[in-house]
Order: structure tokens, then C-alpha cells, then sequence
């Protein structure tokens, strides 16, 4: 398998399709491509973008192909078996698909304005209502998990899996902005971010030497 990702420190839908290879266990090369470089435009045009209309992350497998982060968890699901990516209960797969799906297509405002940026820590400021709005609804989906889901475990739903993937950029946005969050998700945001695949994804960020202006805060003028 081959998984075309884009930058790590920026792309978060890239980072979803990542984590889902690396939680199916399956050996995979993985292509990192830089995000709008002089190339860019150029590199999208060719066959191993087309399917996907020059799109991060894309797999391919064989003669295979699939684009989107919640299409290559599923892929990868049938692959090795759901249990690996979905809780084996159907209520909380339920619920588990539920929330993937949600992040999958909401949550706009976070993602515009609050674009991830692993390498950098910005010091508190208020949101905007609406982002205040989106960060309370994804609070309720994790309290609602971890207390009927989470048991012992340390994840949404026990063991990290699907919906954790999904929800791992929002855990680096919240890090990146302090954004603020309800008392009992400061743990669940360590534990995602402290996961050993977030680990070697987040030390990959920090290598690149690739810097994306329209990601990075203006500078700072001194008085």
C-alpha cells in the first residue's frame, strides 16, 4: 500500500488517513507531498492524484484506490476487521460511526478558523460564538461516549480506534489555540496526543522544514 499524504505539520486530513494505516497494522509507504510549493499545481495533475481531483490523502492498493480519511478507515476496516477500528457493541458502533461522521461533514468554524498547526502554541484568546458553539457540541459527544463507552480505557470508546482518529486534529487545535475545553477532556486530549502514533506523526511535523504562510499567525508588530 501507498499513502500520499500532505504536510504534517498543517494537514489534518492527511493525519486522519495516517493514523487509520497505522492502526490497521498493515505495512504501508507512505509519500509525503508539500502542500501548495512551486510544484504543487503541477504534481496534482498526475495520474496518482486523479482519482481524488489532487486531494490528501490518497490510497493506493494495488489496482485499488481510495481517497477521503473516513473512506480509508473503512477500506482498512474490511481489510483487517472492523473490531480493530470500531467498537464491537452495536450501540457504541453506533454512536462511534455517528460522531465520525459528524466530524466528518461539521465543525466548520474550527476548521476555519483555527487551521492545525502542530508546530506552534498560541496563548489563550476568546473564541467566537460560533466556535464556542462547535467546541460544546463536540464536548457533549465525548462525555456522552467516554461515560457510556469509555470504561477503563483511556479513549472515546475504551481502546483507540476509529472515532479517536477522527477526532485527533481537534485534540491538536485545542493544544495548538488553548482553546477551552471541560475539565474531564483534558485527559482524553493528552491521551490522544500522547498515543504513540500521534507521537511519531507529531516529531515528523517538526522535522519539516516546509513553512505554508496562510497557516502561520501574522507577525507580531513591536510597539
Amino acid at each position: 500500500m501507498r499513502l500520499i499524504i500532505g504536510n504534517k505539520a498543517y494537514s489534518s486530513w492527511s493525519l486522519r488517513g495516517w493514523l487509520a494505516c497505522r492502526q490497521s497494522g498493515l505495512v504501508f509507504e507512505e509519500v509525503v507531498v508539500p502542500m501548495y510549493d512551486a510544484d504543487w499545481d503541477r504534481r496534482r495533475q498526475g495520474d496518482e492524484f486523479a482519482p481524488s481531483s489532487g486531494k490528501v490523502p490518497i490510497l493506493w492498493d494495488g489496482e485499488a484506490v481510495v481517497w477521503d480519511s473516513l473512506a480509508i478507515v473503512d477500506y482498512l476496516a474490511d481489510k483487517v476487521g472492523r473490531d480493530r477500528f470500531w467498537p464491537a457493541d452495536d450501540a457504541a458502533r453506533a454512536m462511534a460511526r455517528s460522531m465520525a461522521a459528524e466530524m466528518h461533514s461539521s465543525f466548520t468554524a474550527l476548521r476555519r478558523k483555527h487551521s492545525m498547526n502542530i508546530r506552534q502554541t498560541f496563548p489563550p484568546a476568546r473564541p467566537d460564538d460560533d466556535l464556542l458553539a462547535e467546541l460544546s457540541r463536540i464536548m457533549e459527544l465525548w462525555a456522552q461516549a467516554r461515560a457510556r463507552w469509555g470504561g477503563t480505557g483511556d479513549f472515546l470508546f475504551g481502546e483507540f480506534g476509529a472515532a479517536d482518529i477522527m477526532y485527533a486534529p481537534v485534540c491538536t487545535r485545542i493544544a495548538t489555540y488553548s482553546l477551552p475545553v471541560a475539565r474531564f477532556a483534558v485527559p482524553y486530549i493528552e491521551a490522544v496526543l500522547g498515543h504513540p502514533f500521534m507521537q511519531d506523526w507529531i516529531a515528523g511535523a517538526q522535522e519539516e522544514e516546509w513553512v505554508i504562510e496562510q497557516y502561520e499567525p501574522p507577525a507580531v508588530t513591536q510597539g
